[in-house]
């Protein structure tokens, strides 16, 4: 694999370098050819060709063509890139190249793919929900990125850039209604000079949907309380819901204010607010592989069709539930509501001709609340959950920058932050629902665990430039991190039926965790030509240990803190690359081949048969592959604009102790103990299959057209596509759940006004309706005894958006 993977990448890049070398077509007119794409991937500004790294940027045209105005969205343009919204734990799980995959589940693991606003580091899942509107331009960059970005960017790093206040005034109106969700979206923005030194720009979006993506399908069902003895005290309705879900309703604000003396020192102050409510947490968490072809199996619901479906059976809450359980809706819906705030500081100084002194200080809060069906299924005497977690860091970055005109250049940088994550969870199942002998307030609880996690980092990096000669430059550097994370986790009260049943524990454990690293990084580049860089990188990977905090204290792990706490994950590799302007600058290709071996990767899995969570690591996994990009604007028909990549990557196990799935028996690979875990438990040995969210052929292809009418107005068209390979939604070897290979499409049509004052545009995604599965876990008690060994766990997928339609206004002034 290695030596074909290396043969087709030395072939691409070959193949590019000829192409470069052939004579470039003079064009007399000045329209079409390639814009250059200005990018900030190693915290400098420099052309996307000149970066020596493998990324996608995505220009702030190209991106309100398409509406990628928020992570998921970005999935749709962007080849080995899986981002799965998940209704608790961390709340999201976003996967690239294979890494990063069962990660969704554990509020206390962060993200293997960084995600950076504004220069800032956002280490949790629900930074799904922020504001990502009115963006400048958006970076994916692919493989390990610790040298500039730190921890936690062990798989790739994707970086948004919000605009900045502008030196003239301007504004934007803008008004989408979505027809699938009856969704309205109302956008208003100015922006524009205060005085000679300062500016400003204020942006809000609001957005109100009356219906979903999903349907839910769940009839009524009963609920009995009974308490320590078994014995019934109240049986009542737990309604059905037939809404449609999300019905999302979302508010968001930011103001920036931007100073600049002409000289020396710049400031950029943006401040943000985000309050995102929908209606049930789990309303993509559709069940697609079921035994008996209906959900749930071997439970007294009545079950509904399960497959590929953007359907649910979710029941409210009982009356009686409803009015106890902490942060229950009195009504009994299910929901989601989060809100966050946070303050952005950055300045740049120029201390002489030299020298130059980079900020970046960042404050950030954020509180999640919902009430969720703990069981995913429409039965009596189900599971219901409700939590409430709240997020606070602060963090502040000083880089010092040369700009010597000599061969050497370099970059030192400090780097410190504070967090503090709290966690509050409430769990009710039927058979333990009720006892009057619980602490006040927990009477219909069957139990309530609680966490905190302060974080610390401190880290220190370089990065040394010199040009050996006028083409060839080396660039080498390290970072070092020291983290700290203070944790405990506490069960203060179990039911004595869930003591019993399940053998959970009251009780509270604690870790002091220290961690240290150090993370070197080499590059060579090589300019060929006028139009072809080459390059080649050893990087390095890290991501620092954790804890758990949405763990489960039980009997058997109740005195053994291994089984919250989980080991850093590293990882070390190479890339090779080659990128090329061709064709007298009408197509830009680029080629890469990477291979990186990762070691401890932490993935956490929810033990269905059992019902608790469990963090772990991983052996050792390898991600290599190559990718292959083009863009393509001919002076022969300027206003087109053609774009492409295919990637192929085999991220697989080289050695992984996994748990078993559920009903799995030795025959079937069931025949090993996993390691690290104070109970024992069995294992599998996956070693040689792949991880989650990795398929091997990915690519996508689309086109834009701009084009002019006599009267000076304007229109266009544009289409995208994104193809992906089969691949296994389930990163603990589940054999079960699997995905075929799909397509999705994109399109937009659009009419401009003249001096684009306004722009009518129609928008389509997803327009085949394909159903993504983004990860998976195993449904709790789902399995059908009647099925005998070897049947397996009904499975939840966690599922992307269908189709959508939108129109949209535009009216700029």
């Amino acid at each position: 694999m290695k030596q074909r993977t290396l043969g087709i990448a030395v072939s691409a890049a070959i193949a590019a370098t000829c192409i470069g070398a052939t004579p470039t077509f003079a064009q007399e007119q000045a329209a079409g050819g390639l814009e250059e794409i200005v990018v900030t991937a190693r915290k400098r500004e420099e052309s996307l060709q000149d970066a020596p790294l493998t990324m996608q940027a995505f220009s702030r045209e190209r991106l309100e063509k398409f509406d990628l105005t928020s992570i998921e969205r970005l999935q749709a343009a962007t080849p080995n890139l899986y981002v799965a919204r998940v209704s608790n734990g961390s709340g999201a799980q976003i996967t690239m190249r294979g890494i990063g995959a069962s990660s969704a589940t554990s509020i206390g693991i962060e993200q293997s793919v960084s995600v950076i606003l504004n220069g800032a580091y956002y280490g949790q899942g629900r930074v799904l929900n922020e504001g990502m509107f009115d963006l400048a331009q958006v970076e994916v960059l692919k493989g390990p990125q610790t040298l500039f970005y730190g921890k936690n960017a062990t798989a790739g790093v994707i970086s948004l850039r919000t605009a900045r206040p502008t030196d003239e005034f301007e504004g934007t109106l803008r008004a989408g209604y979505e027809f699938e969700t009856e969704q309205t979206r109302i956008e208003g923005i100015l922006s524009g000079p205060i005085s000679d030194n300062w500016s400003y720009r204020a942006a809000l979006r609001w957005s109100d949907m009356n219906d979903g993506y999903y349907s839910n399908n769940a009839v009524d069902k009963t609920y009995t309380y009974l308490d320590p003895t078994f014995t019934p005290v109240l049986t009542e309705v737990v309604p059905g819901d037939t809404r449609n879900m999300p019905q999302e309703e979302e508010v968001i604000a930011r103001l920036a204010l931007a100073y600049d003396n002409d000289s020396s020192l710049s400031a950029l102050l943006t401040a943000q607010y985000t309050d995102v409510e929908i209606l049930n947490s789990a309303y993509n968490n559709i069940p697609f592989e079921c035994n008996n072809g209906f959900f749930p199996a071997g439970q007294n619901g009545s079950g509904f069709e399960c497959g590929d479906n953007f359907a649910v059976a979710h029941n409210r809450m009982p009356a009686t539930l409803a009015a106890e359980m902490p942060f229950a809706r009195s009504n009994g819906d299910l929901y989601n509501e989060y809100d966050s705030y946070s303050i952005n500081l950055e300045l740049d100084y120029q201390l002489t001709d030299n020298l130059a002194l980079n900020s970046v200080t960042n404050i950030q809060e954020n509180e999640n609340n919902w009430a969720l069906p703990g069981d995913f299924a429409n039965v009596d005497n189900g599971i219901f959950a409700t939590e409430h977690a709240t997020w606070e860091a602060w963090s502040e970055e000083l880089r010092l920058n040369s700009q010597f005109d000599g061969p050497f250049n370099f970059m030192l940088g400090l780097y410190y932050q504070e967090t503090e994550r709290d966690f509050n969870q409430w769990v009710t199942f039927g058979f333990a629902s009720f006892n009057d002998a619980a602490p006040p307030g927990l009477e219909y609880t069957t139990y309530n665990k609680q966490s905190v996690t302060d974080g610390e980092t401190m880290s220190a990096y370089f990065e040394l430039v010199y040009d050996i000669t006028d083409t060839v430059t080396i660039s080498g550097g390290a970072r070092y991190v020291d983290e700290t994370k203070d944790s405990f986790f506490e069960q203060p009260y179990v039911h004595p039926s869930g003591q019993g049943a399940l053998g959970w524990a009251e009780g509270r454990l604690e870790a002091d965790q220290s961690f240290d690293e150090v993370t070197p990084e080499l590059t060579v580049s090589w300019q060929a030509t006028d139009n072809v860089n080459l390059y080649a990188a050893y990087k390095t990977a890290y991501k620092s240990g954790g804890f758990s905090n949405g763990a489960v204290l039980s009997f058997e792990n109740q005195n053994s803190v291994s089984d919250f706490t989980f080991e850093p994950e590293t990882g070390e590799g190479f890339e090779v690359g080659v990128k090329s302007t061709l064709m007298d600058n009408q197509l830009r290709l680029n080629a890469s081949v990477y291979q990186y071996t990762y070691e401890d990767l932490q993935l956490d899995y929810f033990d269905s048969a059992a019902i608790v969570f469990i963090t772990l690591n991983a052996g050792e996994a390898t991600s290599e592959g190559v990718e292959v990009d083009f863009e393509y604007a001919p002076y022969a028909l300027p206003g087109l604009v053609v774009r492409g990549l295919v990637a192929y990557n085999q991220a697989e196990y080289d050695d992984f102790i996994a748990p078993c799935w559920e009903g799995q028996t030795v025959e079937t690979g069931c025949n090993a103990e996993l390691p690290g875990i104070a109970a024992s438990k069995p294992g599998q040995d996956i070693s040689g299959q792949p991880t989650g969210m990795a398929p091997e052929w990915s690519g996508s292809l689309g086109f834009t057209y701009d084009g002019e009418l006599a009267n000076g107005m304007g229109w266009g068209v544009a289409f995208d596509a994104l193809y992906s390979d089969d691949y296994t939604a389930s990163a603990l070897g589940n054999p079960f759940a699997g995905r075929d290979s799909f397509i999705m499409t994109n399109a937009a049509v659009y009419l401009r006004g003249v001096d684009d004052r306004w722009e009518l545009k129609l928008m389509g995604k997803n327009l085949g309706n394909e159903v993504v599965v983004n990860g998976v876990l195993e449904s709790a008690g789902s399995r059908n005894p009647a099925g005998g060994p070897g049947t397996h766990a009904d499975l939840i997928g966690f599922a992307g958006v269908p189709k959508t339609i939108q129109a949209q206004l535009t009216y700029n002034f």
